[in-house]
């Protein structure tokens, strides 16, 4: 094994480690979108803050939620940490609002 493998190994893997975290935050990026939308849909119906947190923990576990009503819309806030290992120092939020009432 030359020096220069044996320099190059570890800055392979310390970029490929930092891509997969960067992956990994964008997923679940995503998934706090989906978990938002889905809450927000679900308290706009007239379900309880439960029931629309139940939804969000089945979307992103660990995930904390927080609602508001602003006019006629329903909205709510997902926040999450990026993933686990590299990503999981990265917090991530995402914001839905839909019609309340059950308009």
């Amino acid at each position: 094994m030359t020096a220069e493998f044996a320099v190059v190994v570890p800055a392979v893997v310390l970029v490929l480690a930092m891509g997969l975290s960067a992956v990994q935050v964008g997923l679940t990026q995503l998934r706090a979108t989906d978990a938002a939308a889905d809450a927000a849909r679900s308290l706009g119906r007239g379900d309880d803050a439960g029931t629309a947190a139940g939804r969000v923990a089945r979307v992103l576990p660990g995930a904390t939620m927080t609602s508001g009503v602003e006019g006629d819309l329903v909205c709510v806030r997902v926040d999450a940490v990026g993933g686990s290992g590299l990503a999981g120092v990265v917090p991530v939020s995402a914001s839905s609002c839909a019609m309340g009432g059950g308009r």
